[in-house]
C-alpha cells in the first residue's frame, strides 16, 4: 500500500514539474493563452499574424481611426505608454506593436529580414490583421524611418503620418554608410560599431542592458559621472563605457519604467534592434525607385529641441528641408529643452500637438 501511493506521488510530482515546465515554455514562446499582464491600467496585449511574423501589439480603445505607433531602438511599445490610453479617450483605436526582433515579437534570424521593405510590410501587415483599410501611421526614432517610408511605399494604406526625432529628407544620393566611414574613419560612432561583423554590439549591450539603457534614458541635462572611455578610437572599446553613468534618474523616467524595459531586452536581447542599423546600406539600395517620389499625406513633425538627433536643427531649417519631399507638411514641432526621448520627456505637449493635428485633419 505504502509503495503504490509512493508510486502515485511520484508520478504526481513528476507530471506537475512537467506541466509547469511546459507552462513555462508556452510564456516564453508568447503562446496567445499565456501572454504576459500589461503594467498599463487601459492596455491590454494580444498577439497577432503579421507579413508572416508573430507580433505582440498593445492596444488601447477598441473603436474610432486606427494609430499605429512604432517606437525606435531600445525601446519597445512601453515607450507609447501615455500615447496609447490618451487617445483612446480620445476616441481612436490606438495600437503599439513590439517591433520585429523585440519584446515578444518574433526575431527572424537574418539581417536582411529587418531591412525597410520587410518593416515597412510588417505595417501594413498589422492593419490587414486587425481588419482595418487604413490607418494613421506615427512613428519615433527608427520607428520614424518605418513611419517615413511606410507612407512612400503604401500610400494607399495611411490617410496621415507623424513622425517624432527623425526627419527625412529625401533618399539621399549615396549611401549613408559611405558618408559616416569617411567622417568617422576609425573613430567610435555607435552606427558603424553596430555594422562591424561578429556581432560585437549586441554581445556588449546583452552582458549589461541595464548599463546601456540607464545611460541613454536621460534628458540632455541629465547628471552624469564621467566616462570609463575618452578615447575617441574606436580601438579603445566599445559604447558603454563612453557614456558617463547616470546620477539619478530623470523626473520623466520612474523606477519601475527603467526596470520594465530592461526586463524587455534581458528576455528578447538586443540582436534584432541592432540589426536595424545593418541594413542602412541595403535600405539605400532597395529603394532607389523612391528617389523623386514625394510623401503624399498631411504630416506632422515633432522632436525635443535638444534632440542631438536633429543636430540643433531649427523650425524653419527642418521645415524647408521636408517641405522639398513633403507635399503636404501640416507643421513642425520642437519642444522646448526636450531631448530624444520626446513622447516620454515631454507626453502633454507631444501628445496635444498630436490631437492638434489629428483634429485638424
Amino acid at each position: 500500500m505504502n509503495t503504490s501511493i509512493n508510486k502515485l506521488v511520484s508520478v504526481s510530482i513528476a507530471t506537475f514539474f512537467f506541466l509547469s515546465f511546459s507552462v513555462s515554455i508556452y510564456a516564453q514562446r508568447g503562446n496567445n493563452t499565456m501572454i504576459s499582464p500589461s503594467p498599463v491600467d487601459g492596455v491590454t496585449f494580444r498577439f497577432i499574424e503579421a507579413n508572416d511574423l508573430r507580433m505582440r501589439i498593445a492596444e488601447a480603445g477598441d473603436s474610432g481611426p486606427l494609430l499605429l505607433l512604432a517606437h525606435g531602438w531600445p525601446e519597445s511599445w512601453y515607450s507609447w505608454r501615455h500615447q496609447l490610453t490618451f487617445f483612446a479617450e480620445a476616441g481612436y483605436r490606438v495600437v503599439a506593436p513590439d517591433m520585429r526582433g523585440y519584446g515578444e515579437t518574433d526575431k527572424p534570424p537574418r539581417v536582411e529580414d529587418y531591412d525597410i521593405v520587410q518593416l515597412a510590410n510588417d505595417m501594413v501587415g498589422v492593419l490587414d490583421a486587425l481588419g482595418e483599410e487604413s490607418a494613421i501611421m506615427a512613428g519615433h526614432d527608427w520607428g520614424s524611418i518605418v513611419a517615413w517610408n511606410t507612407v512612400l511605399l503604401h500610400p494607399d494604406r495611411f490617410s496621415a503620418l507623424i513622425a517624432m526625432s527623425v526627419p527625412y529628407g529625401g533618399r539621399a544620393p549615396r549611401s549613408p554608410m559611405e558618408g559616416w566611414d569617411e567622417t568617422f574613419e576609425d573613430n567610435f560612432f555607435y552606427i558603424l560599431y553596430h555594422n562591424e561583423l561578429g556581432g560585437v554590439a549586441e554581445a556588449e549591450y546583452d552582458s549589461d542592458p541595464r548599463g546601456l539603457i540607464s545611460r541613454l534614458y536621460l534628458s540632455p541635462r541629465s547628471p552624469r559621472e564621467a566616462p570609463a572611455i575618452t578615447d575617441p578610437k574606436r580601438s579603445a572599446g566599445g559604447w558603454i563605457g563612453r557614456l558617463g553613468a547616470p546620477i539619478g534618474l530623470p523626473d520623466w523616467l520612474a523606477q519601475e519604467d527603467l526596470d520594465y524595459v530592461v526586463n524587455q531586452f534581458e528576455m528578447a536581447g538586443f540582436r534584432g534592434g541592432v540589426n536595424y542599423y545593418r541594413n542602412f546600406h541595403r535600405n539605400w539600395e532597395i529603394t532607389e525607385h523612391l528617389q523623386e517620389v514625394k510623401v503624399k499625406v498631411p504630416t506632422l513633425f515633432i522632436a525635443g529641441e535638444r534632440d542631438s538627433v536633429i543636430a540643433g536643427a531649427t523650425q524653419d531649417a527642418l521645415t524647408s528641408s521636408m517641405g522639398r519631399v513633403v507635399d503636404d507638411l501640416r507643421g513642425v514641432v520642437l519642444i522646448p529643452q526636450i531631448g530624444h526621448w520626446v513622447q516620454q520627456e515631454a507626453p502633454e505637449e507631444t501628445n496635444q500637438a498630436i490631437l492638434d493635428f489629428l483634429e485638424d485633419l
